[in-house]
């Protein structure tokens, strides 16, 4: 599996435990650190650590560990390190607050839909 490939899977994860607004960005080209974001609303605090928990259990599975996490102190950010995956799931306030989409916009988004067809 590549990096693109564990992004979505990320995303997959957490749309099938109802995640809001769901988006992959490819900062390949923009970045040092990392080659995906994702990013992700969760209705309640409770719900952003139920998402950020399944994507740690379901990439481990495939092989992708979790480096580091930061923000479960009920910040509403949890920010997810798997190396050259970068997961950052919100709730929906503190995400509109620090608008990250806005900060890569001039980077590719995935389009999911497209993505799971192939």
């Amino acid at each position: 599996m590549n990096n693109k490939d564990f992004a979505l899977l990320a995303a997959r994860v957490m749309d099938g435990k109802k995640a809001q607004d769901i988006v992959v960005i490819d900062i390949q080209e923009k970045s040092s650190f990392a080659d995906y974001l994702v990013i992700a609303s969760g209705g309640s605090e409770r719900q952003v650590l139920t998402l950020a928990d399944e994507v740690e259990e379901q990439l481990a599975k495939e092989g992708l560990l979790v480096r580091n996490i930061e923000g479960k102190n009920g910040s509403g950010w949890i920010l997810m390190d798997f190396g050259d995956v970068i997961v950052n799931v919100f709730t929906k306030e503190v995400r509109e607050k620090y608008n990250i989409e806005k900060v890569w916009g001039d980077c590719s988004f995935l389009d999911l839909e497209d993505e799971q067809e192939k």
